[in-house]
């Protein structure tokens, strides 16, 4: 793992761990919520108390994320030595020291909330804003330089290529919470890991078993405008994204997305299939039938036993998945009404 990898995982990481010592010589460790700020993690805390004493002292700071748990069985199919966990993990060794300047803790306390608090709703902290000015004084902020700074990841990069391959067909198949997500962390860690069945398509795409934020507006780029969407503003259609139970793309040589879809899913009875679109210099290459195969595969929709979906123009290209037009299937054994509650 690069620096930027480790920087970057410690910006993400939802909590930090701090290790130092007491002033009698005796091993402390601590969990903090910490902010990537100036080259340095930061935290803060009460301005007297056990992190006032860790000031001036040696300290590592530690992060990490579980990836998958990968059981034994996945690998042999009697001995318990494969079981193991993916994961990836950053470290930085330097000396507590205290933030005092007022914008600096500022600025520390802002990277705070806006990590935590995403969504707003509070007057952003400034040091001379007169509901922080006290506060600010008041408050301890530490951090702890990145200068000595690693991160290792155990992926399965050091497995063949092949053997990647015949994993993430495990995971797949097992559908676990996260198992989608860890798929697309292995690949990107391993590129040359073979696609495997379930990931095929056709040449010169790749496509994708798990979308995340940071493909939102690439995804509602390619959405925005299609019949469907006429007047949706495009932070509802990222919202829509971002509380899909699967979403799923493509992407070119480039990297670029270029196609996507989304699933709502109870996994067991129903699944509904939402804004399926390729971009249009794409289509015509049975990119679209790869990513709804694939879609259709997912752990979370596979298992339900009604998919419902809703099409203006595309009824033959359903049909070929088995999708058949509602009033051609058998009646119901009982009678009903279908209800919509409409909310805007």
């Amino acid at each position: 793992m690069d620096r930027a990898e480790a920087e970057a995982l410690f910006a993400g990481a939802q909590v930090v761990h701090v290790a130092s010592t007491t002033e009698e010589g005796e091993p402390v460790l601590r969990v903090v919520h910490g902010v990537v700020v100036r080259g340095a993690i930061a935290f803060h805390g009460a301005p007297a108390g056990e992190k006032t004493e860790a000031v001036g002292r040696p300290a590592v700071v530690a992060c990490e994320e579980i990836v998958a748990s990968i059981p034994s069985y996945f690998v042999d199919p009697a001995r318990a030595c494969p079981a193991t966990t993916l994961y990836r993990s950053a470290q930085a060794h330097g000396v507590i020291a205290r933030v005092d300047d007022p914008d600096h803790k500022a600025e520390v306390l802002e990277a705070l909330m806006r990590k935590y608090q995403p969504e707003g709703g509070y007057t952003p902290i400034e040091a001379a804003h007169p509901l922080y000015r006290k506060a600010i004084e008041g408050i301890l902020v530490l951090s702890v330089p990145l200068e000595r700074l690693d991160g290792k990841a155990k992926l399965m990069q050091h497995r063949a290529p092949e053997e990647r391959a015949r994993l993430l067909v495990k995971l797949w198949e097992r559908g676990a919470p996260g198992d989608a997500a860890a798929i697309e962390v292995i690949r990107r860690a391993s590129p040359d890991t073979p696609a495997p069945a379930f990931l095929e398509a056709p040449a010169g795409c790749a496509l994708a078993c798990a979308l995340g934020p940071g493909d939102v507006e690439a995804a509602v780029d390619l959405l925005e405008g299609a019949y469907w969407n006429q007047g949706v503003p495009r932070v509802v259609i990222a919202r829509a994204l971002l509380g899909a139970t699967a979403w799923v793309g493509a992407r070119d040589a480039a990297g670029r997305l270029v196609a996507t879809a989304r699933a709502i899913s109870d996994g067991a009875r129903r699944a509904w299939l939402f804004d399926v679109m390729v971009a249009p210099a794409l289509r015509g290459v049975r990119l679209g039938e790869a990513l709804v195969r694939m879609l259709l595969d997912h752990p979370a929709v596979r298992g339900a036993t009604h998919v419902h979906l809703g099409t203006q123009d595309a009824h033959g290209f359903y049909a070929r998945f088995g999708f058949r037009d509602r009033a051609a299937l058998p009646p119901r054994p009982f009678t009903s009404t279908e209800m919509v509650l409409v909310r805007g």
